[in-house]
């Protein structure tokens, strides 16, 4: 069920720009992404929790193109996970685990079929965020570690260490339940100490009333409880009233996200011909090729003359 509180995303200032907020409210999109495969809950969570975290990351960067998030790990239960994000607001995301090491590494921890944080679930790898906007401009990449209890933690050491910006975040993630209107929620706040110099910040602020702001605008994002992130009945705008309403909160920006695949048969046929010909003849199965999309789990499946244009004959 659609609910407007939630799939869109909300960007804003406080205290006359000396801080910038993202707050991504989520539902109808996670639910679409997850029921698209047959996830199981521990990996669907984990799923969300990913999706939320790229919302804000993605929010708080002028791009015109693509913005992509994907984290690999080995010899853990999730191996991939990939989320990207167009400039539009429309995501798409898929996760790739082993099922018997989920079962292993849940049963080892008391854990099983429940939700668990992200990285409980990845153990060691890296997480990657890259922008694309076309061909003709530079690529934008930042890579950090896996360390931290939940992905928030992993962030924000890539905040701390390559961008020097203090980051602070506060997240909820809340499978569908009988008694919500809803399906998945995830709600995601994201608050960043922008730089003393330069920007909107008066010049005569003093670096320690800068600090004490900040601590004091992390006490009030520490606040929040989980029921009011991801409140069905209270908008983005009205909660972030509740929190900064003494700290001149100005919206700055609202967008709505929703699910897209952006593949096609044409894109797939594409694909296959940059293949040799004898890869291409690997691929052939009960005289077809079948190729399903990570992502929406659409299935193409070219035979007949689709199969002779492929292999040129």
């Amino acid at each position: 069920m659609q609910n407007n509180n939630f799939d869109n995303i909300m960007s804003f200032h406080i205290d006359n720009g000396a801080f910038r907020g993202r707050f991504s409210r989520l539902s109808k999109t996670i639910d679409t992404i997850i029921n698209k495969h047959d996830y199981p809950l521990p990996i669907a969570g984990a799923l969300a929790e990913t999706i939320g975290i790229a919302s804000v990351l993605a929010s708080s960067l002028k791009y015109d193109g693509l913005f992509t998030l994907q984290i690999q790990t080995a010899k853990a239960p999730i191996s991939l996970i990939v989320v990207d994000i167009t400039s539009q607001g429309q995501i798409r995301a898929y996760a790739k685990y082993d099922e018997e090491h989920l079962k292993y590494s849940q049963t080892k921890r008391k854990m099983s079929g429940k939700m668990e944080p992200a990285p409980h679930l990845l153990g060691l790898g890296t997480l990657a965020f890259t922008v694309d906007q076309g061909k003709n401009s530079e690529l934008y990449q930042g890579i950090v570690e896996l360390k931290g209890n939940t992905l928030a933690d992993c962030v924000l050491r890539y905040f701390r260490k390559s961008e020097q910006l203090d980051t602070a975040f506060r997240m909820c993630v809340e499978p569908p339940k009988i008694d919500s209107k809803l399906g998945w929620k995830v709600s995601t706040l994201m608050l960043q100490k922008m730089p003393t110099t330069g920007g909107k910040i008066k010049e005569n602020v003093k670096e320690e009333d800068m600090t004490e702001a900040w601590n004091e605008a992390k006490v009030f994002l520490d606040s929040l409880t989980d029921k009011e992130m991801i409140d069905e009945n209270i908008d983005s705008l009205n909660l972030m009233h509740r929190v900064y309403h003494n700290n001149e909160l100005t919206l700055t920006n609202s967008q709505n996200i929703s699910f897209k695949c952006r593949c096609s048969k044409d894109k797939i046929t594409e694909t296959i011909k940059s293949f040799e010909k004898n890869q291409i003849m690997d691929m052939i199965i009960d005289s077809k090729i079948s190729v399903k999309c990570h992502f929406c789990s659409h299935d193409y499946v070219f035979e007949g003359d689709e199969l002779k244009t492929l292999v040129g004959g």
